[in-house]
């Protein structure tokens, strides 16, 4: 059997390996955006998993700490630490910001978190360089991914911080890299207004004549003092005893201390559901759009092969040739272009993953699914080419 697929493609097979490539990149940017979506996903479990808790107790009725603004008052740890089957439990604040050092800024998670030792809910479980934060301020550990160093000098608001310690991955749902300080810096860095703010309000409270009575002495010093301080912080974190239900747990909670509380696959449906859900609608249409434009160059550069050899596939008919065969070895040139395409694709998308700016998670079912999924449509694209093919008459054979 003469196979027209190879015998074509060795013919103009500088054609066809290019065409390959060209295919390969598309392909290729197709598997990074579904690992870029792998990634988003990671990101969100990995954020859950390095926090070391079971719960997530947050303001009420909101999604919080990390797709909505959370504030509870930070004495609220202690009741929750009393009760049955909880082992630990620790304050934690968040707040994505731009961190200064020297003349750049990067883009972070700032995590104010209680001052104790590794394990304590909140903290990095791991260090890959430095160590932990000792002091009640001014010491900071972040992920390598901000590209700090330790001794650097950082500056988080009006504040500056030393690098003790990195750590890794630990990021944010929205792959930003997590730096660590003491719980009450953070405090300070996220609900305390600036110096100027404070006088202000303090000139405006002192001017209003309901907090500066002569007969009720004490009222704006109160006053005042309230607004130096805010003892908020954004969620407690708790660990759950192995042997009880952290379900029950929670429930408990929400009914003696009237907040909302979050378990561990709730919290995962938040991040995951609804925090990137729009997210991953976008990737979805792009890798549909992308789908749709590979089909159209492969169908494309199918038919313009098959239109290039119409005399030789009115021969084959001429010999006697069965349609089956034709379209078969039509098929068969489809197949081999997808091939190549997926190859470059994969060895593409590997290449640039690392340097791609958010996280990109390439997993292997993604590739299999990939493949199948460049095989269909390969064989779907050559249908146009197929038909013009059978549509050939024999007789071009013998005519000029």
């Amino acid at each position: 059997m003469i196979s027209l697929a190879g015998r074509d493609i060795m013919h103009a097979w500088g054609k066809f390996v290019f065409t390959g490539v060209g295919l390969g990149l598309l392909i290729g940017v197709t598997l990074t955006m579904a690992g870029v979506y792998r990634g988003m996903v990671d990101d969100a479990k990995v954020l859950l998993d390095n926090s070391g808790a079971d719960l997530w107790v947050v303001q009420k009725d909101t999604l919080g700490p990390y797709a909505e603004s959370s504030s509870i008052y930070d004495d609220t740890w202690r009741g929750i630490r009393g009760m049955p089957g909880v082992v630990r439990a620790a304050n934690v604040t968040y707040l994505t910001m731009q961190v200064h050092h020297g003349e750049r800024d990067v883009r972070a998670m700032v995590t104010g978190v209680t001052v104790g030792e590794a394990g304590t809910p909140g903290w990095p479980p791991y260090l890959v360089a430095g160590r932990q934060m000792t002091r009640g301020h001014y010491e900071a550990v972040a992920d390598m991914a901000t590209g700090f160093k330790p001794g650097d000098r950082i500056q988080i608001r009006r504040n500056q911080y030393t690098v003790v310690g990195l750590t890794r991955r630990m990021v944010s749902s929205s792959g930003d890299p997590m730096v660590f300080i003491p719980l009450k810096d953070a405090q300070e860095a996220q609900f305390l207004k600036d110096n100027d703010a404070i006088h202000q309000q303090r000139r405006r409270t002192g001017e209003n004549p309901a907090f500066n009575r002569p007969g009720v002495p004490g009222v704006l010093d109160a006053v005042i003092a309230s607004q130096a301080t805010n003892p908020s912080v954004n969620a407690v974190l708790v660990q759950i005893d192995p042997n009880h239900d952290p379900a029950q747990i929670a429930e408990s909670i929400r009914r003696w201390k009237r907040l909302t509380v979050y378990t561990r696959s709730q919290m995962e449906d938040i991040l995951v559901g609804k925090l990137i859900a729009t997210s991953s609608r976008q990737i979805g249409m792009f890798l549909v759009i992308l789908a749709i434009v590979s089909a159209a160059i492969v169908a494309f550069i199918i038919y313009t092969l098959t239109l290039g050899k119409i005399r030789e596939i009115a021969v084959l008919k001429l010999i006697g040739t069965k349609n089956r065969t034709i379209a078969g070895l039509i098929m068969q040139q489809a197949i081999a272009l997808g091939l190549i395409g997926f190859v470059v694709g994969k060895i593409a998308a590997t290449i640039w993953a690392p340097i791609f700016p958010k996280y990109v998670l390439l997993e292997p079912q993604d590739a299999v699914s990939g493949f199948l999924a460049v095989v269909v449509i390969c064989i779907l694209s050559s249908v146009i080419a197929i038909r013009a093919a059978l549509k050939v008459d024999p007789a071009e054979a013998i005519g000029g």
